[in-house]
């Protein structure tokens, strides 16, 4: 993908280089993406979206550096998903109860792009809330996969992931409560990082459904620029107490590392042949050049599945949301007002289940990396479907609840640990799937560097270019 106007500027790193370098200037690296922008509105991607401010923000971005700044993100086009608070834009979070909010300031890891001399071109479609697996909603419509419009994204941060499959701008910052900001960069071809809980300090901003569990997440075209984007977002701020200091840096070579490979991460879920039989020779290949992979699964506590979890997106919705809901259940996505629903006929051992369920599947994967260093498998289950369907109808050829597609990944949120998706091949019509890669709390450094040797290995194989 190219971010600026020069042919050696083909990833978000090498843009930044070349805007430090004076060799392009933020102006112009800006305007190259407006124009990308403008000429996608069918997409439904980026959805708030002011030419003038993108520019303005490119000059004060080359002005900064005229006077010796250093700015690791000099000139790099961004989107930010319409959850994140912006300080001057309306951030929805795709509910028309926010059709009209401007909030007062910026959020921590959009202060840190800012400073760091991102360039905020637009906010991000999203699902309302950011709570359904494809990203529709009642503000701004329906993101469509950008490899073939009847299908989606996923969801729900499909707006940033398709911003940057499309190629119209480098980088995007997501959120991630349940993967959010994993599987929709499975199923278009892109890079999604879950750092760490508290990796990238969250607020100022909208209270949050899911407490203890959502993440900024970067989305990228590369490991490499998931990585520069998280070196300036990462580290603790008085104003998130659930903040983390980075752990200190993994000096292991990522071949040293023991691998555990679960092609269901333990759980009991069908999974689409061709996306087996894909995560399959990706491991195959990294085993070829020397990882030390094993077959082995977590070991979950009973019951650990996203059903039993689900309370606590419900009641959160309803604590957040419920007066609103009584007043008028209309104003919400139909997906969401059955949500909510649910969450007011909760009672409080029901969520406190659901609270004990998260800390022991916390627990039970801190066991697991006493002795494996990383564990791999799919992001997801199975390719892209239907916009118009709140999941597949069938995965693996078994007829699936349409939740089915996010099984492997809202575990993790709960042990609050690191997982990042990379792109590992292509299914049916071609529609990418990702291979996931899992390490230990707070070694976000470690996932990143062992997925960066993986992409390598993929585009040497063929499996991924």
């Amino acid at each position: 993908m190219s971010a600026g106007t020069n042919a050696d500027m083909d990833t978000a790193e090498a843009t930044a280089a070349a805007v430090r370098a004076g060799r392009v200037s933020a102006l112009a690296v800006a305007e190259a993406a407006i124009a990308r922008i403008a000429a996608r509105p069918d997409l439904v991607a980026v959805v708030d979206f002011d030419p003038e401010e993108g520019r303005a923000a490119a000059r004060e971005v080359d002005r900064r550096l005229a006077m010796g700044a250093d700015l690791p993100l000099a000139g790099i086009p961004a989107v930010i998903k319409d959850t994140l608070w912006v300080a001057g834009r309306r951030v929805t979070q795709g509910s028309r109860l926010f059709a009209d909010f401007v909030p007062p300031a910026d959020a921590i890891a959009v202060e840190r792009l800012k400073r760091a001399g991102a360039v905020i071109v637009g906010m991000a479609n999203t699902s309302e809330f950011a709570c359904k697996g494809v990203t529709t909603n009642r503000v701004y419509g329906t993101t469509r996969h950008p490899m073939d419009a009847a299908l989606t994204p996923g969801g729900s941060s499909g707006g940033p992931s398709v911003a940057v499959a499309a190629g119209l701008v480098p980088l995007a910052l997501g959120t991630d409560a349940g993967g959010s900001s994993r599987r929709p960069p499975a199923h278009v071809g892109v890079v999604g990082f879950k750092p760490s809980y508290g990796a990238i300090p969250r607020g100022p901003g909208f209270p949050s459904p899911f407490a203890g569990l959502s993440c900024p997440a970067p989305i990228a075209a590369t490991v490499a620029d998931a990585a520069l984007m998280f070196s300036v977002l990462r580290g603790p701020d008085g104003r998130d107490p659930d903040a983390l200091t980075p752990a200190l840096a993994d000096l292991r070579a990522p071949d040293t590392l023991r691998v555990a490979y679960s092609p269901t991460f333990g759980l009991d879920a069908p999974v689409d042949a061709e996306v087996a039989e894909g995560v399959a020779h990706a491991v195959t290949a990294l085993a070829r050049y020397g990882a030390r992979v094993t077959r082995r699964d977590p070991v979950w506590p009973e019951g650990a599945d996203e059903a039993a979890l689900m309370p606590l997106q419900h009641a959160g919705l309803a604590a957040i949301h419920g007066a609103a809901f009584r007043r008028d259940p209309t104003v919400f996505d139909p997906d969401i007002a059955a949500q909510i629903e649910r969450g007011l006929a909760l009672d409080g051992a029901a969520v406190a289940r659901a609270i004990l369920l998260s800390q022991e599947i916390m627990r039970a994967l801190g066991r697991f990396f006493t002795d494996i260093d990383l564990l791999i498998g799919p992001t997801v289950p199975c390719v892209a479907w239907p916009w118009s369907r709140l999941g597949p109808e069938t995965i693996g050829g078994v007829e699936v609840s349409p939740r089915a597609h996010a099984v492997f990944t809202p575990l993790f949120n709960h042990a609050k640990v690191p997982a990042i998706s990379i792109p590992a091949g292509r299914g049916r019509a071609g529609l990418p799937f990702g291979l996931q890669i899992v390490g230990p709390r707070g070694h976000d450094d470690r996932v990143l560097g062992f997925a960066a040797m993986t992409e390598a290995v993929l585009a040497e194989e063929g499996l991924w270019a």
